[in-house]
């Protein structure tokens, strides 16, 4: 192989310089960031107002010794790996390394030239090192789990100055049902540019991975079906038959009518699923999930409240496996049996509430205080948010995040675009048809819609 020179550093372009002079004013507390990507800028105010991490960090902490991930999600370490290894020479012909990550941030593998690995390898950047971007800042594998499409992090876009000379991208393989993060995929250059292939590249792997989280996620469910099927014709219970986040496959129509969402009626594929609007519901099914897997006979119940009753409601599960993977649970309705559930429905302190909102506007981080946004709206994978300051991009990357950040401050979930601020709420308009919309108290006086498994919520929160 002929050996690849390495570059000296080079004096900045006007564009970099720019940056950098962002990074500067913004590492010393302001939020001019003039010049800076959007997700860029987002992703630095997370790491300055919400990690703390130190700017001036040199290297990547130890990850954790454990880390608990799902057994199917083995099989995209194998797959991206795989695929890896498989661009390894053509990476390490340009100077590069490749490598990947767990959910966690957690490098797993590394693979490339081995000038740059070395490089690499004193800022720890390999394998058994943590790359999230609580841990290390802005940087390819950590931004990219907190992403939704490939991310491109330049020189001073990093924000640890340790960094600066690299330049990376990545992109998360996410779970087909949850788009939770599984594994992240990076390409690394030092004191070099990316290859113009590296974004397609890493964008096609991703998909190409993501189809055995679909083939899975369908398999699952067609079985959650089977078992839903069996235990109805033995049972009078209302019955619903849920993943392990939660998510339903399916339910009968007095289940759908408690969970707010379609009864009777399977998601137009097992891989999708019904989200009730339920956080206490969800929160009961995660726990139940983490029991079963630990132990495959446990039984347990709790009681929540459901869409249309004014008391609590008796709710067991009864897990489902196959070939030894838990894959859900079957939820009975009216039945108390087995281990009781803790009143919280998790195992885990409460998350504290945010006290506000972080927005972009222009080349500036704008601050909210919650009283300020009327709704937030989702645009694909974007979040804008209606505020008396106008209408701001909001940091938070998707509306489920969105809304789980902000379900116990007064906001609710009215639509699957729409979260809104309960306070916010002129009127309530109900048309013939029964449709029902929310007048806002914005200038506009903004009308959003309020969609029919949510309706009863929203009745209830306004006590109409």
């Amino acid at each position: 192989m002929t050996e690849v020179r390495r570059p000296e550093p080079a004096s900045r372009s006007r564009g970099e310089e720019t940056v950098y002079q962002a990074w500067e004013r913004f590492v010393q507390g302001e939020d001019d960031i003039r010049g800076v990507r959007p997700e860029i800028a987002i992703s630095w105010h997370r790491c300055r107002d919400q990690y703390r991490v130190d700017p001036h960090l040199t290297e990547a902490p130890v990850a954790l010794a454990e880390v608990d991930h799902a057994l199917e999600h083995d099989v995209v370490f194998a797959e991206l790996g795989f695929r890896a290894a498989s661009l390894a020479h053509e990476v390490g012909n340009i100077g590069g390394i490749v490598t990947i990550t767990d959910a966690s941030g957690r490098v797993l593998a590394q693979w490339g030239d081995q000038a740059t690995r070395t490089a690499a390898a004193k800022a720890n950047l390999a394998p058994w090192f943590c790359w999230s971007e609580g841990a290390t800042g802005t940087n390819g594998m950590g931004t990219a789990l907190m992403a939704y499409t490939p991310v491109m992090i330049r020189g001073a876009e990093h924000w640890c100055r340790a960094f600066h000379d690299w330049t990376c991208a990545g992109v998360a393989v996410r779970d087909a049902v949850t788009r939770e993060s599984v594994a992240a995929l990076n390409i690394s250059c030092w004191r070099s540019e990316l290859p113009t292939t590296a974004a397609a590249w890493l964008g096609n792997a991703a998909t190409m991975t993501q189809r055995i989280l679909r083939r899975r996620a369908r398999d699952d469910g067609a079985e959650l079906m089977a078992a839903f099927n069996h235990t109805r014709s033995r049972s009078k219970a209302a019955l619903a038959a849920v993943d392990p986040a939660g998510r339903v496959v399916l339910a009968d129509d007095t289940a759908g009518v408690l969970l707010g969402i379609p009864g009777s009626t399977p998601a137009p594929d097992p891989a999708v699923r019904w989200k009730p609007e339920l956080p206490e519901f969800i929160q009961a099914a995660k726990y139940a999930a983490k029991q079963a897997a630990r132990n495959p006979g446990w039984l347990g119940s709790t009681q929540i409240f459901t869409r249309l009753a004014n008391e609590p409601t008796a709710i067991s599960f009864r897990p489902v496996f196959l070939s030894g993977h838990l894959i859900g649970n079957l939820v009975s309705f009216g039945v108390s049996e087995g281990d009781p559930l803790p009143r919280t429905g998790g195992d885990g302190p409460a998350l504290a509430q945010p006290h506000r909102m972080v927005a972009t506007r222009d080349n500036r981080m704008v601050l909210l205080r919650l009283p300020e946004v009327s709704f937030a709206q989702s645009d694909g994978n974007d979040v804008w948010l209606s505020t008396d300051q106008g209408r701001l991009r909001s940091a938070s990357p998707g509306l489920d995040r969105l809304e789980t950040e902000l379900s116990a401050s007064g906001f609710l979930r009215v639509h699957r675009q729409y979260v809104v601020n309960l306070g916010r709420i002129r009127e309530v308009e109900r048309r013939c048809k029964g449709e029902m919309f929310l007048v806002m108290d914005d200038q506009e006086q903004t009308m959003v819609p309020v969609s029919r498994r949510n309706a009863p919520a929203v009745r209830r929160a306004l006590a109409i």
